[in-house]
């Protein structure tokens, strides 16, 4: 797509109005440089009616879904595709009351949709490692605590927080993960898995901290004071997820509440790409098996 990415509705239903035009845009994106057979590796392939590529050497037929996050889904890809639209068009995101509504479908196939299209963008965000100066610390998302304990003795969602800087010290990426503890071998366990190793980590002094991070990072550690100004922007994203998943979704569900911070780590780090978010959208659901 070109630079511009951003299209009108009028545009969006043009380019892709229909099955074929959805499922050539698909084979596009899954294999750019011409189709690869999954089962022989051969390089060559036709389309059936059906719209599965068959292997000119093994036969093996190959759904352009198979793997991804849409196989065996009864619904169109036009659905699909509009759903990735709206989904890309509003930085607020949108809820699945409001996409049953605009797709004419029940709440529930809205709600299976949304689900499916977090959990691509949550398995997009973990191929990337936080790497250079890393911003780290754990936070708390859920209902207000009414009477209860706050900070790290409370009853809300615990959730590790990770936010690499660029060279001018602005956020560049964010990885949001759940936790149910802080434990040494959590932290260890979060770093290992999104932090690449020799980073700069920035945090405060908890106790499971340095000696989780230590042998693999450079940690420039403070003891905590909510008025210092350190972990700026972690503790500003913080309070912009918060606000996201409250303006749109109404505060984070206690059942599985992890595709919601998905889908806010997935907008943020391609916030400077917002016009091409429709496309970057496609890309992590088609490359989601």
């Amino acid at each position: 797509m070109s630079k511009k990415e951003r299209f009108s509705l009028i545009e969006f239903m043009q380019r892709f109005g229909t099955e074929e035009a959805c499922r050539e845009y698909l084979v596009s994106k899954r294999w750019p440089d011409g189709f690869i057979c999954p089962k022989c590796g051969a390089r060559n392939g036709y389309t059936l009616a059906i719209g599965h590529i068959q292997c000119s050497g093994c036969r093996y037929q190959a759904s352009v879904t198979a793997g991804t996050v849409m196989h065996r889904s009864h619904l169109p890809l036009t659905k699909w595709f509009l759903a990735f639209y709206l989904v890309s068009q509003d930085k607020r995101g949108i809820s699945a009351i409001q996409l049953s509504r605009q797709l004419d479908v029940t709440y529930k196939t809205a709600w299976y949709l949304l689900h499916r299209i977090r959990k691509a963008m949550g398995r997009r965000n973990g191929r990337y490692l936080l790497s250079g100066v890393v911003e780290f610390d754990d936070a708390y998302i859920g209902g207000p605590t009414v009477g209860k304990k706050r900070g790290r003795g409370t009853e809300k969602s615990k959730v590790f927080v990770a936010v690499s800087l660029k060279d001018d010290e602005k956020p560049k990426h964010l990885c949001m993960q759940l936790t149910k503890n802080l434990k040494q071998a959590s932290v260890k366990r979060f770093a290992k898995t999104h932090i690449q190793k020799g980073s700069t980590v920035r945090a405060d002094a908890f106790r499971s901290y340095p000696p989780a991070l230590t042998k693999d990072y450079a940690l420039e550690m403070q003891p905590y004071d909510p008025n210092s100004g350190e972990l700026h922007w972690l503790h500003t994203l913080v309070s912009n997820a918060k606000a996201f998943i409250l303006g749109t979704y109404h505060g984070l569900p206690r059942k599985n509440p992890q595709p919601y911070l998905d889908e806010f780590c997935f907008r943020f780090s391609r916030r400077d790409f917002f016009g091409q978010l429709f496309d970057r959208l496609a890309i992590a659901v088609v490359s989601s098996g």
